[in-house]
């Protein structure tokens, strides 16, 4: 699988198939730009593509994760028609969208500031992990701006309850790396200098399961999360059973598991 050549990101692959991307503005603590929602368009479309991609890790070049829509090109949003800034919108909310809906597990390794957007992109993951020196808020409302961007209205009130997420909303502050943990927005924190490896391990553990199991429980647990119906959430999770039946995998993991040897998964 040959990957396009970005500008605002870097990505490297390893042979178990873990996907590696860092947002690489680290002089603009990786803000993000109309270029960088047009290549995170790419790279989802890319690793959703590869179907030897297991994993996508996202994390941030420098110290910071990402801090939101950058400066320079926010200047001209008051001065936009109203319909050429619905179009950056959904262009931005299509990018966001596109990155968690790839086929395969997320992992965002937040190492820096996660503001805004950087929030947002987070959020759009499957898996947060969290350096020391991670640090969130829904910077929208400092700037004039809603909290409702990007999908943050929707996917932090499912993290952290409606009224944590309405304070993080309303006051624009910091949530820490250790406060971030606490109330469910990360995973976990990892020690100095460990987020990569611990992502990298994460990613590693996901490997060893059947990739379509991988895929279609993603698949469950996102659908699942838009549906109030416990008796629809069961008919999907019933089809996705049924068809992963029908795969290799499923009979190869079940004959390694009476074998006591590790499976051999091929995806098909």
């Amino acid at each position: 699988m040959t990957y396009p050549a970005f500008e605002t990101l870097t990505l490297s692959r390893s042979e178990s198939g873990i996907v590696t991307v860092a947002l690489n503005r680290p002089d603009r603590m990786n803000a993000m730009t109309s270029t960088m929602f047009d290549e995170f368009d790419l790279l989802a479309r890319a690793v959703t593509a590869d179907r030897s991609a297991r994993v996508l890790i996202l994390t941030g070049a420098g110290r910071a994760f990402c801090a939101g829509y950058d400066t320079d090109e926010a200047k001209q949003l008051s001065v936009m028609s109203g319909m050429d800034f619905l179009e950056l919108q959904e262009r931005a909310a299509r990018a966001l969208s596109g990155i968690r809906s790839v086929r395969v597990p997320v992992i965002a390794a937040v190492n820096g500031v996660a503001a805004g957007g950087g929030l947002a992109l987070a959020l759009a993951a499957d898996i947060r992990l969290a350096s020391p020196a991670a640090r969130f808020n829904a910077a929208f409302v400092r700037i004039g701006l809603s909290a409702g961007d990007l999908g943050t209205s929707w996917l932090l009130p499912r993290l952290v309850g409606p009224a944590v997420a309405a304070e993080i909303a309303f006051t624009g502050r910091l949530v820490g790396a250790s406060e971030a943990a606490r109330i469910g927005l990360v995973n976990s924190v990892s020690a100095d200098g460990e987020l990569l490896a611990d992502a990298e391990a994460m990613a590693e553990l996901i490997c060893t399961n059947s990739p379509s199991g991988v895929a279609m429980s993603k698949r469950a647990l996102q659908a699942n999360g838009e549906i109030s119906s416990y008796a629809a959430a069961m008919e999907l999770e019933n089809r996705g059973q049924a068809l992963l039946t029908r795969t290799e995998d499923m009979p190869e993991a079940l004959a390694a598991f009476l074998d006591k040897r590790a499976p051999n998964f091929t995806g098909q």
